[in-house]
């Protein structure tokens, strides 16, 4: 392991507080925000809820495992898109509405970011555990796992909708799902995660690896 810098240790201990800091400050100004006159509040409640678990699990785990600070940028950013889906839900997100209106789409395509974002957040988690717990190292392997896990949890998200929707809203299936006349939106969601997924592991693999080598090597 190569020799840091007297004080190099503590910066980089700093610099993954500061951005575990904006993941708190993010989620907790969001989660305000979007409680305030939500469309309706089972909807906010499921919503919110899939995202506040695993910022509450990753403040937790910090002592004893710091991810990068990308890591927690990346997840501030996740959990801001949620809290906006949460707040008016994904079909009914006022600035895709007017894009709709504006560029004459067929629909609002606000829960495709939210989709997408699902597979750039767990894919650049699961690099990141998997490169500093486990033998595996950077290769094709490596690229696979960290878009394969994204599309099963895209895929399992379905599943967790279906069974909400059948439990509680069993005559509102498609309005609360947000198909909005779409037959295919859950294999067109399951493909967005798959387009995030990649692209996490081509685009920022570089910049990961930088973030994750200050926290290694302090």
């Amino acid at each position: 392991m190569p020799e840091t810098e007297p004080g190099e240790s503590t910066r980089t201990h700093a610099e993954t507080d500061r951005g575990l800091w904006t993941l708190v400050i993010v989620t907790v100004v969001a989660t305000a925000w979007s409680a305030i006159m939500p469309h309706d509040y089972p909807t906010w409640f499921f919503e919110i809820m899939l995202g506040l678990p695993g910022v509450v699990l990753l403040v937790v785990i910090h002592r004893w495992f710091r991810f990068s600070s990308l890591v927690y940028v990346v997840c501030a950013v996740h959990f801001v898109v949620l809290a906006v889906g949460a707040k008016y839900t994904y079909a009914g997100e006022p600035l895709f509405n007017w894009l709709k209106e504006a560029l004459d789409l067929s629909r609002n395509h606000f829960d495709r970011v939210g989709h997408f974002m699902q597979g750039v957040t767990p894919a650049l988690l699961t690099r990141e555990l998997l490169l500093r717990t486990s033998p595996l190292r950077r290769g094709k392997w490596l690229s696979f796992l960290c878009v394969a896990v994204p599309l099963a949890l895209s895929g399992f998200y379905e599943l967790l909708e279906m069974w909400w929707v059948a439990g509680f809203y069993p005559d509102k299936g498609p309005e609360w799902l947000g198909m909005q006349g779409d037959l295919w939106d859950a294999q067109w969601d399951m493909t967005m995660a798959l387009a995030g997924a990649i692209l996490a592991v081509l685009v920022f693999r570089k910049l990961h690896d930088v973030t994750m080598r200050r926290v290694t090597e302090s």
